[in-house]
């Protein structure tokens, strides 16, 4: 049930039905923009919106939650700080997708030491193995999973002007997952998440990551063609689904001879 703030509310404010938050979504001593705000989050992960549809107006959710336009358009207006929708000036907001191109790469952070992203194209990618598996104990935590519950394991390369640069290892869920091979992963050529969203219905809108420095193992040294004492970058990032719903684990090992990893903070 959504808590009215502590300030005086609006006449529509203060008959706000109960709209079933889930338990721990949003605290209940949360301003009611926030409560809204995780309503909306509440249709995304449904799919009552796909992505790149537009979601109703800020009028016409107002009237459906029953509160002012103005808490409406602060909550959509975080949302979209977090790139979770699209505003479109004249046209409406859109719930984000990865298939726009100013979107699909904002988890790669690897960029050419020359600075220019587009000199060497999009990356070439080749899937060495796709399987299902049962999950060790370190993977079933990152993902909130049961040990010994199912997952996909995919390890990749990824290759700029046929170097090979990037070495992932990746665990998904099984369940939102099935159906997903090697085939499937090697035919597509857009962005891994842009598929993931498109066929399995599966957003990706966060990460954390963790950067250190390593040494290659022998496996590593032979699929990105360095010798076993070069230092290489290791990115363990887990990505999340609305609600905080860890979605994927991925390892990533990085040459860093002609790149660089650049992260923007705010």
């Amino acid at each position: 049930m959504i808590q009215r703030m502590a300030a005086t509310p609006t006449f529509a404010e203060n008959n706000i039905p109960e709209m079933g938050i889930a338990s721990g979504a949003t605290p209940a001593f949360s301003p009611l923009y926030q409560q809204i705000k995780s309503l909306i989050l509440q249709s995304l992960h449904r799919g009552e919106w796909k992505p790149g549809e537009a979601i109703p107006s800020e009028m016409d959710l107002a009237v459906r939650f029953r509160v002012s336009q103005g808490t409406v358009r602060k909550a959509i207006d975080e949302l979209a700080a977090e790139n979770l929708v699209i505003r479109r000036q004249g046209k409406g907001t859109y719930v984000a997708t990865h298939a726009e191109s100013h979107v699909q790469y904002r988890f790669l952070k690897l960029l050419p030491d020359n600075g220019d992203v587009n000199s060497e194209g999009p990356a070439e990618r080749t899937i060495i193995d796709c399987k299902r598996q049962r999950a060790s104990a370190e993977v079933a935590r990152a993902l909130c999973l049961h040990a010994g519950d199912a997952v996909l394991q995919v390890r990749r390369v990824l290759s700029f002007s046929q170097v090979p640069t990037i070495l992932e290892d990746l665990w998904l869920p099984g369940g939102p997952f099935k159906g997903l091979t090697a085939e499937r992963l090697t035919d597509d050529r857009g962005p891994m998440y842009a598929l993931f969203e498109a066929e399995f219905g599966v957003r990706m809108v966060r990460a954390e990551e963790k950067i250190r420095a390593i040494l290659p193992d022998a496996a590593q040294s032979l699929l990105l063609k360095v010798e076993q004492t070069t230092p290489l970058l290791s990115v363990e990032r887990i990505a999340f689904t609305y609600n905080g719903i860890p979605m994927e684990l991925r390892r990533g090992i990085y040459r860093t001879d002609t790149h660089h990893y650049r992260n923007e903070l705010n």
